[in-house]
Parts: C-alpha cells; sequence; structure tokens
C-alpha cells in the first residue's frame, strides 16, 4: 500500500531545457511553491529545446530573431500543453500575440554585464579579439574600444566560456545575472553600469500566460514584484517606441528612485563610430515622457544610426 500523499500538479511551467534556463524556472517554481503551500512536485517543469539554442554558428539577427527563443514555447501555450513560460525577459519581442500577456515578473536580479577574460574595458589589451553576437555590446565595445575587433559568440554560458577557452576570442561578455544564478559570479568582472550601459530587461525573470488563463494570471500574481514590473514595462515601451529590433544597438538603464523611474539609453551605429544617448525621468505608466525620450533619440541619430530603427509601435499594453 502506498501511503505517499497526492500532490496533484498545479501548474505546468514551460522552459527552455539550457542550464540558466532551467536554473530559471527552478527558481519560479521555489517562489510559487513558498507563496502558495505547494509541494514542489505540484509545479512541473516542461523542457523544450529552443530554436535559439540549435543554431550557434550566426547572429542571432540573421536567423530568425528574438522569436527562436520564445515561439517553441509559445505554440505549447497556445496549445495549453503549459499553463505558463518562463523566460529571460530581454530575450521577448517587444510586441507579442494578443492571446498572451505577463502574469509574473520575479524581482530584478544584477543588470550589468560581466566582461570575461579582462577586468575592465579599458584594460583589455589593444587589437584583442571580442567574442559576441549582441549588437548592444559589439558596437558599445567599438565605440570604447575601436582598436578591437569582434567576432560572433553564440551559445549557452559553458558553451561560450568553451570557446573563449579555445582561444576563439580573447574576451567576452556574459550577463552578471545569468553567472550569478549558475554559481559562477567569479568568472567575470561586472561592469559600471554608468560606463557601461547594460540591455533592456536584462536581469528579469517574466512569465508569460494565456490572457484568458484566470487561475493561472492568479497563482503568477502572487510572485508578481511590481517595482521590477515599472522597470521592464518601462524598457519594453521604449524599444517600441524606438521601432527597436534584434539587429538595433540599443543599450537602456532604468532605476527605481525615490522620484519615482530614471532612465538613461544609448544608441550606437554597428561599427561604433556613432553614438546618441539621453535620459528622462518619470512615474510608471507615464509613457509621454518615454515617447519624448524615443523623439528625441531619433531626431538626433546620425546616419549610421538611423537605419538599424523602425517606425514606433503602438502602447498596446502586451505583456502588462
Amino acid at each position: 500500500m502506498n501511503d505517499a500523499p497526492n500532490f496533484a500538479v498545479k501548474l505546468r511551467l514551460g522552459t527552455r531545457n539550457s542550464p540558466l534556463a532551467m536554473v530559471q524556472a527552478e527558481e519560479t517554481r521555489a517562489r510559487l511553491c513558498a507563496a502558495h503551500g505547494w509541494h514542489e512536485t505540484q509545479v512541473e517543469l516542461v523542457p523544450v529545446v529552443a530554436s535559439g539554442d540549435k543554431v550557434l554558428d550566426k547572429p542571432l539577427a540573421e536567423i530568425g530573431g528574438k522569436a527562436l527563443w520564445t515561439k517553441e514555447l509559445d505554440a505549447w501555450l497556445g496549445e495549453g500543453l503549459i499553463d505558463a513560460s518562463v523566460h529571460s525577459a530581454k530575450d521577448v519581442e517587444t510586441i507579442r500575440p494578443d492571446i498572451f500577456h505577463f502574469g509574473g515578473v520575479l524581482p530584478r536580479a544584477d543588470r550589468r554585464d560581466s566582461l570575461v577574460g579582462a577586468d575592465t574595458i579599458a584594460s583589455i589589451p589593444t587589437g584583442s579579439v571580442v567574442g559576441t553576437s549582441a549588437p548592444r555590446r559589439a558596437s558599445q565595445l567599438l565605440n570604447l574600444r575601436p582598436d578591437c575587433r569582434v567576432v560572433t559568440f553564440r551559445g549557452n554560458v559553458a558553451t561560450r566560456l568553451g570557446k573563449l577557452e579555445a582561444g576563439e576570442a580573447d574576451v567576452t561578455f556574459l550577463a552578471a545575472a545569468g553567472l550569478e544564478r549558475l554559481g559562477q559570479s567569479d568568472v567575470g568582472t561586472p561592469l559600471d553600469e554608468n560606463e557601461w550601459v547594460p540591455a533592456a530587461a536584462q536581469g528579469i525573470i517574466v512569465l508569460e500566460c494565456r490572457a484568458d488563463d484566470a487561475a493561472t494570471t492568479a497563482a503568477l500574481a502572487a510572485i508578481d514584484d511590481a517595482l521590477t514590473r515599472d522597470e521592464l514595462e518601462a524598457e519594453r515601451a521604449l524599444l517600441a517606441q524606438l521601432g527597436g529590433t534584434c539587429h538595433s544597438p540599443i543599450a537602456v538603464l532604468c532605476q527605481t528612485t525615490e522620484e519615482g523611474l530614471a532612465m538613461r539609453a544609448a544608441l550606437f551605429s554597428p561599427d561604433g563610430t556613432e553614438r546618441v544617448e539621453g535620459e528622462a525621468r518619470f512615474a510608471p505608466g507615464e509613457y509621454t515622457a518615454i515617447d519624448a525620450l524615443a523623439r528625441d533619440l531619433l531626431s538626433r541619430a546620425t546616419p549610421g544610426i538611423s537605419p538599424h530603427f523602425g517606425q514606433p509601435m503602438p502602447h498596446t499594453g502586451h505583456g502588462a
């Protein structure tokens, strides 16, 4: 006779099957169980191999963009095979399908980039090869260090560190939050965010579910962090108004202050020779200030920058 308690599954969380994605899903499960008093077996983790994890020898922008991180999970979520998806927020497209929304946003971890192979941008040896596939990192690096050469580096943390060890590059960048979640914070040196501007939504885990699924929405709301959601929505609103895509070299720093939100953004040309930046302060949800910042940046964008940004997108509330 089996006397073990019968814990029925309450929620099925879809996730990429990379080591970092699984750690993020496990953190989400732990937070849900703590908030609701569930046993960990009541939250099932459902891993999927994302298209973005299958092709590693080309820049993401050339093979389909950010949708390659989300399309398999979107299909499973739309078909009801999972109840919610766990995403790194910076990997989620700016405009999402109407049938989904962000049910929960976890507290933001370290938003900085870590430099691996050198302690500072200035200390990178002259003429070094820098491995990255992110337009923001490549252009910002070349803006500060035009003597360096950039080569494409894609893959999970272990893959990129392996490429570095194999001598395919001298230095590379990794998200400080990802290294911290993997217990590898000692691998790199976090860069001063006032000197090296991070990516929009970096360090944020977002939980997406079907907009008409009231039960899952309510479950996820219990672990929603309001301050992080404010920053996330502001940063995504700026991307939308800039018409930014995975091709667009844009860096954003949005921080919560006692007065509200403070945002700094920089746009680059891909070769790093051109840069414009601006700042804004506003209350959460004050889209007029974000729109004004975007218009100002685009009005000052140089010929090398302008082609990499598009038309403003409407404020749809997707992800809210």
